[in-house]
């Protein structure tokens, strides 16, 4: 099937930040909790490896408080978003 050959983290990444748009931002929750209300909380770090992979590619930025930072080094609450300016007001 083709819904088996598709990455429901990674499709839940991309159509989250694109909604919020340039300046907007998505908690890792947010993804995960598309894909399984139910065990959520066990998706995080399959939230956060595809992060990076999207971050590496380009197509989402990584931001700790309102700044970029880099996939490969980051640590601690992050959130995910397009490249570009973060909006204050969307950090909250």
């Amino acid at each position: 099937m083709s819904e088996e050959a598709k990455n429901p983290i990674r499709e839940a990444i991309l159509e989250l930040t694109a909604a919020r748009g340039v300046g907007g931002t998505i908690a890792p929750e947010d993804a995960a909790k598309v894909v399984s209300t139910d065990r959520w909380q066990k998706l995080l770090p399959d939230v956060r490896a595809e992060a990076v992979r999207l971050a590496k590619d380009g197509a989402i930025s990584i931001y700790r408080k309102g700044r970029p930072v880099d996939p490969d080094t980051f640590k601690g609450v992050y959130r995910l978003g397009l490249p570009g300016k973060v909006l204050g007001s969307a950090e909250s």
